[in-house]
């Protein structure tokens, strides 16, 4: 494997969350340590991406967001990785593809939360990523309304896996994708920001 990339050996679970984590907080910890739990995944990869297509205003700089991330989320099998940075892709579906090319075998789940999925239709070459990889949709109880109506979710309805075999999910027939509950945080990376919790940037 080149040096900077995660390791992973062929038949392991790993889910990835992807963002700019500017900043990182304890919500991404929760939602990750129950996407493992939920999900069974091995590990968890935290992908910080060099900046969001869908934002116009650019992140901090890569190394302070990857240390932030290291201290909020110190468990071994939570990986802080900037493979976005080092493939050089720019969009979800680019980077996944060549991450399935660099490690085969390996299964890999796509992590969002309910209000991705409400936008997923506006990814570039979003069902080429239902195709690639499953994906498992966490969120507060009482979003399960909003997911019904999400485009993707109408589109992929059949795909759709129960809560109860959301372990079944990192290994199912493409397209599948999930949709469990969890008690959620308040915190967001925006809200961090505008109450100056944040001074990432310089």
């Amino acid at each position: 494997m080149r040096e900077g990339f995660p390791i992973a050996y062929r038949g392991m679970r790993i889910g990835i969350l992807g963002g700019s984590f500017d900043p990182a907080h304890e919500g991404h910890a929760h939602i990750t340590r129950e996407a493992m739990r939920r999900f069974g995944l091995d590990r968890v990869w935290w992908m910080l991406s060099p900046g969001n297509p869908l934002k116009a205003q650019g992140p901090a700089p890569m190394a302070e967001r990857i240390a932030e991330a290291r201290r909020i989320m110190p468990d071994p099998r939570v990986v802080i990785t900037d493979v976005e940075a080092r493939l050089g892709t720019r969009y979800t579906a680019q980077t996944l593809r060549r991450l399935l090319a660099l490690y085969p075998g390996v299964h890999f789940v796509w992590l969002m939360g309910a209000d991705n999925l409400l936008q997923f239709d506006r990814w570039d070459n979003w069902r080429a990523i239902m195709q690639m990889v499953p994906v498992g949709v966490l969120a507060r109880p009482g979003a399960q309304l909003a997911v019904r109506h999400a485009r993707a979710a109408r589109i992929y309805a059949s795909a759709r896996l129960d809560a109860a075999q959301a372990k079944r999910l990192p290994e199912a027939p493409l397209p599948a994708w999930c949709f469990v509950q969890i008690p959620m945080s308040d915190l967001s990376s925006s809200a961090i920001r505008a109450n100056g919790g944040w001074h990432g940037r310089i």
